[in-house]
C-alpha cells in the first residue's frame, strides 16, 4: 500500500489497523479515526512539499485544528486495510477546510466508513493568536 495523489487533488494515504487502534469490541476506537485522519492531513502536505516542523521553524506558524465534524458509519477491525483520503475544499487567507475520509478496502471497491470535514486555521506557534498563512504555502495547497 502505498499513498498517492490523483489528478483531482485526491490524496490517499493507506493504514493498516493494529491491535492498539481497537477496543475491548475488537473494532476500532471511534478516536482514532481522528488519528488516521492527522496522519493523512500531514503526509497530504508533505507531498506538496510542506512539511509541519520545517514551517514553525521558518515561519514561526502552524496549522491547528479548530473544528471536526465527524460521521461514523460503520466499523473497522483489525488488520483490516484502510485507504484515508484528504481533499482541499477551501483555503482562505487564515483558514483551510479539507475533507476526508477512512474507507475500508474490499474486493468489492471501497467502502466509506467515517468521513469528516476538518477546519484548520494558522497561528501563530508563540502566541497561538490567528494569522495569515504565508503566500507560499497557500499556494501550494490549492
Amino acid at each position: 500500500m502505498n499513498e498517492h495523489c490523483s489528478d483531482n487533488g485526491l490524496f490517499v494515504w493507506p493504514v493498516r489497523v493494529y491491535w492498539e487502534d481497537t477496543d475491548a469490541g475488537g473494532i476500532v476506537f471511534y478516536a482514532n479515526y481522528l488519528k488516521f485522519f492527522e496522519r493523512s492531513r500531514t503526509e497530504w502536505l508533505r507531498a506538496r512539499g510542506i512539511s509541519q516542523q520545517a514551517l514553525r521553524e521558518t515561519t514561526g506558524g502552524m496549522f491547528v485544528v479548530g473544528q471536526a465534524q465527524v460521521r461514523f458509519l460503520k466499523s473497522a477491525r483489525l488488520d483490516d486495510e484502510l485507504l484515508v483520503t484528504t481533499s482541499l475544499l477551501d483555503a482562505g487567507r487564515a483558514s483551510m477546510t479539507i475533507h476526508q475520509q477512512a474507507l475500508l478496502t474490499t474486493n468489492a471497491g471501497p467502502l466509506l466508513l467515517c468521513e469528516a470535514t476538518i477546519r484548520a486555521g494558522w497561528v501563530n506557534a508563540s502566541t497561538l493568536k490567528p494569522d495569515r498563512i504565508p503566500s507560499p504555502i497557500l499556494h501550494a495547497l490549492t
